[in-house]
């Protein structure tokens, strides 16, 4: 700000010295000012003192303070207003909000870092971690194959692959990449303890059934028999049709039982094709146990229903099926990646074919015990030490 040449007493005395008579060309002669430099002060501080030029000075002085108060105030305002509807959380957001505060408003950075309460030197830090663009480009190409699977079964595929990257890596570009899986409206949860659902822990101990039903995209509508074993999670038939009756689900049970082997206990609902007289005769024939669960309590088969679930969530919402044999093809296609490639959560994040044969394996050790306490007798035999079965044969 400029620095006035004439405090308020000198202007006070040289309009004392006009009011005494002195002439006004004199006087701004005298004093080096113009005639009109004169005439303002006598209309600014005529008939005023010393004391009140002082006092009208301190209040020109406040006036203007509060003029600049105000306007940074209403900027302040203005620069919040702009800041509105982004959330300042985490330093990524902030620097955002101090960029555009900058660009938008003209504000400096020093400004901008008082609205958004954020630190000069974490505005100006540049980080220094290498770029993951082939793990991106990976991760964003697998959650294009695969558009219902969350970060933790994408991880386990890249383990699966070689990738060494640990699972907050992974989170991490999958939240940066925006490719988090839209959730399900939440359903009302059941009330009151609930018992566990007993099961031996074999193959073949209980087989589930339900149906689904979708429709082609010509609006005809079909239906699919799901068939899953509840221990190891596999699923055993998957077959559509735009009419199954209970001798059809009779005829496909027969040709699964052949392949397979006995189910000790069938669980279903109480649908018509389950209830028929077909099925009555069938498994009393098969001599095979058939529980039906109580009306109106789908959870009771819980095994089977998530499957459905997980069937509508990654295959029949994400594909247009354009008839019979398309539906045979791609539901014959999932169902095989469902069983040898997608991790299961329930099972340790292994496959359904993977943990079956696991079971399998564990199960043939257990019901040869000879063979097992053989085998660990050699495993722990000490150096210079001959097994059990050397020694036999030595005589």
């Amino acid at each position: 700000m400029k620095r006035a040449r004439f405090t308020e007493e000198q202007i006070i005395g040289v309009l004392k010295e006009h009011e005494a008579g002195a002439k006004t060309a004199d006087l701004a002669r005298k004093h080096g000012v113009s005639e009109a430099t004169l005439y303002n002060w006598k209309s600014k501080y005529g008939g005023m003192d010393v004391s009140e030029a002082k006092r009208l000075k301190a209040l020109e002085d406040e006036n203007a303070r509060l003029k600049k108060l105000l306007a940074e105030a209403m900027l302040d305002s203005a620069a919040l207003r702009e800041l509105l509807h982004k959330k300042m959380v985490g330093p990524a957001a902030k620097r955002e909000g101090v960029a555009h505060l900058q660009a938008v408003m003209g504000l400096s950075e020093r400004r901008a870092c008082t609205l958004v309460s954020a630190d000069r030197t974490m505005i100006r830090y540049q980080s220094r971690r290498v770029p993951d663009t082939a793990l991106r480009e990976q991760i964003r190409v697998l959650a294009n194959e695969r558009k219902r699977f969350g970060y933790r079964r994408l991880f386990i595929l890249l383990r699966q692959g070689g990738e060494s990257s640990g699972i907050n890596r992974i989170y991490r570009i999958y939240r940066e990449e925006g490719l988090t899986v839209r959730k399900r409206r939440a359903r009302r949860r059941a009330v009151g303890t609930r018992a566990p659902i007993l099961v031996e822990a074999t193959a073949n101990a209980r087989w589930s059934l339900d149906f689904v039903h979708d429709q082609f995209a010509y609006g005809r509508r079909f239906r699919i028999l799901n068939v899953v074993d509840d221990v190891t999670r596999e699923c055993l038939a998957a077959i559509p049709d735009t009419s199954i009756s209970g001798r059809r689900v009779a005829r496909e049970l027969t040709t699964l039982i052949e392949r397979r082997g006995k189910p000790g206990l069938i669980v279903s609902d109480n649908g018509t094709e389950f209830t028929s007289n077909a099925m009555l005769s069938w498994a009393q024939d098969h001599r095979i146990q058939w529980h039906f669960i109580a009306p109106g309590k789908p959870m009771q088969n819980g095994f089977c229903e998530s499957f459905n679930g997980r069937m509508r969530d990654e295959l029949l919402n994400e594909t247009l099926f354009l008839g019979l044999n398309h539906a045979r093809a791609k539901i014959a296609n999932w169902v095989s990646d469902y069983n040898h490639k997608r991790p299961h959560s329930a099972l340790a994040y292994q496959t359904p074919a993977a943990y079956a044969a696991n079971l399998s394996a564990t199960c043939d050790r257990l019901r040869n015990p000879d063979q097992l306490r053989r085998s660990h007798v050699a495993h722990i035999a000490p150096d210079g030490v001959k097994s059990l079965e050397t020694l036999i044969a030595d005589g």
